[in-house]
């Protein structure tokens, strides 16, 4: 026999033998590979024992190979039979015998899975790798592990990692996104309206703010980040000023009137001057404003006539000097000028600009951002104008940018003195980066750049098909929530490899608190039910207490006070 067995082993050569890691926990198995591809994913039987109605998509399984074991993701459920005639002949079923019976063997379920990672299956074997090969026929699909998971997506002990939710039917099993990641790339939270994105928004700044990767920038369109934003019912969840305290992030506001009544506490309000503003700031306002190509040009023709006052002269009821000649000598028309000053009026209902200011909002934010301080810019009543979030957006983004830019060209050679990594989030992106003007806009350099400047954005978007492709295909990290617009759909996957399977899992996500994260800070894709982002929990992982908790703390540094102050009570 031994003679025989050297003889095959010699002609085929040596046999593959499974390998055993016997400290590997003992996993539900669900069924067996029974065809599929590398391309196209994986088909799998179901055992008569699986539940086929407990087995959603989303959730992750592992293949176990003969070598390799097959990290996967199911993409589909389906029914299938062993004869296609039960489909239009079937039996008597009345009998509980038939039924037991016929299922498993005549009829049976099945899913298909996408294979994302593998993992060499021999001991010691911990660094995942890009999926080039399939399984052979038969290798057993188990349920993935708790260790599974956290050997994919990291743990808490590891630095920079922030807990975003849970894995589908995985209930006390935490899935990280790695933040050091998620800010070296521009990165994207969509969704339709209704599904959560502020939610997730709020908590992917505060895990930043925590793990102190970058400084944000927020422009806050609807008051939602700053200080106490909309709940359900009673509930109201904590901006980033009641988590971090005035240490941590610094809120600015257009609207202090909206600011006291919604007792928002806030550090400095935000005035721009007309002498500040120069064409390229309104330049995004043409669609708004029905802006011609005639019409955009006169406005830097003025610019360069009138100075840093051409908008003061603009709006003003007497009709400067330098205009007037513009007229006579045929540069400008009465009618591009009337179009321009009637459109232009909008800026006198926008107290926030004045025809000049003393303190500079740009070199006030510069100064917090440096200082490692986070700003949340509050827009008060103005956020539902939108052509002020545009304007202020716009203005500030475009300077504070060059400051970076001036400040990492002058850092070359000397790590030290480079600025602190910032992202931008804005929200409403497609505003900004419309493909017919993504390619002018500072926000659409900013997404082409990466981090080149150490800039990067967090753009939040109901429509994300309304983004630029080229600046779409930059998005390093993707957190979609539930979409069901088809051309959003293909926005959110465009440039994704195995974007075919993952669209099945987009359209099956309930339509609150469940997201599909892939890109950039995650090994995998991973659909998950994100976290309560209202619980004492959540909010005491990011350091916040309050309560008895509060107070104890209180008392605990009073008794310090006391030690160190010589007896103090």
């Amino acid at each position: 026999m031994a003679q025989v067995k050297s003889e095959l082993d010699e002609y085929l050569g040596p046999r593959i033998e499974r390998v055993e890691v016997e400290d590997r926990p003992a996993a539900t198995r669900l069924g067996v590979v029974v065809g599929g591809s590398l391309s196209k994913g994986l088909d799998v039987k179901l055992d008569r024992t699986a539940d086929i109605e407990t087995t959603a998509v989303g959730r992750y399984v592992v293949v176990e190979g003969r070598s390799r074991r097959f990290f996967s993701m199911i993409t589909d459920v389906s029914l299938d039979a062993t004869d296609a005639r039960i489909a239009k002949l079937p039996p008597d079923l009345s009998d509980d015998f038939t039924r037991e019976v016929m299922i498993g063997t005549n009829v049976f379920g099945a899913i298909h899975v996408a294979p994302m990672l593998m993992l060499d299956a021999q001991a010691g074997a911990t660094e995942p790798k890009p999926v080039k090969t399939v399984p052979g026929h038969f290798a057993p699909v188990v349920e993935a592990s708790a260790e599974d998971v956290n050997l994919i997506f990291g743990s808490g002990q590891d630095e920079g990692y922030f807990h975003v939710g849970e894995p589908l039917d995985m209930e006390d099993i935490p899935i990280y996104v790695s933040l050091k990641r998620f800010v070296e790339r521009s990165s994207g939270v969509f969704g339709k309206s209704g599904t959560g994105k502020t939610f997730l928004t709020r908590m992917l700044l505060a895990g930043i703010v925590r793990a102190n990767v970058a400084v944000n920038l927020v422009f806050d369109m609807h008051n939602e980040y700053g200080w106490e934003g909309q709940g359900e019912g009673n509930r109201k969840p904590k901006g980033l000023r009641q988590l971090f305290q005035s240490s941590r992030v610094a809120v600015a506001t257009l609207d202090p009137e909206s600011s006291d009544r919604r007792k928002s506490k806030i550090d400095f309000p935000v005035q721009i001057g007309y002498d500040r503003i120069e064409p390229e700031d309104v330049e995004l306002l043409t669609g708004i404003f029905n802006l011609s190509d005639v019409q955009v040009g006169a406005l830097y023709a003025i610019h360069r006539r009138l100075g840093k006052d051409w908008i003061t002269h603009l709006l003003s009821d007497e009709r400067h000097d330098e205009l007037q000649k513009m007229l006579d000598a045929n540069q400008l028309t009465e009618s591009t000028l009337g179009a321009i000053q009637r459109k232009f009026g909008l800026f006198r209902r926008f107290g926030f600009l004045k025809p000049t200011t003393v303190d500079n909002p740009v070199d006030r934010i510069l100064q917090y951002l440096n200082q490692g301080l986070n700003v949340v810019l509050e827009f008060g009543r103005y956020g539902n104008e939108e052509s002020a979030y545009i304007l202020v957006a716009n203005y500030l983004t475009r300077r504070i940018h060059q400051a970076y830019v001036r400040r990492k060209e002058a850092a070359l050679g000397s790590q030290a003195d480079e600025p602190r990594p910032l992202v931008i989030t804005i929200e409403e992106a497609h505003k900004f980066l419309d493909p017919a003007i993504a390619g002018q806009t500072i926000f659409g350099t900013i997404a082409r750049e990466l981090r080149k400047y150490n800039v990067t954005l967090l753009i939040v978007d109901q429509r994300p098909s309304g983004i630029d492709s080229e600046v779409m295909s930059q998005i390093g990290t993707r957190v979609t929530c539930l979409l069901d617009d088809e051309s959003d759909i293909r926005a959110v996957f465009s440039g994704v490899s195995g974007a075919g399977e993952l669209r099945n899992v987009l359209a099956k996500l309930d339509t609150r608190q469940q997201a599909l994260i892939l890109g950039h800070a995650v090994p995998m894709p991973v659909v998950v039910r994100t976290r309560d982002t209202m619980t004492p929990d959540y909010y005491a992982s990011l350091g916040y207490v309050e309560g008895e908790d509060l107070q104890k703390k209180l008392e605990r540094g009073k008794r310090a006070l006391g030690r160190d102050g010589g007896g103090l009570d």
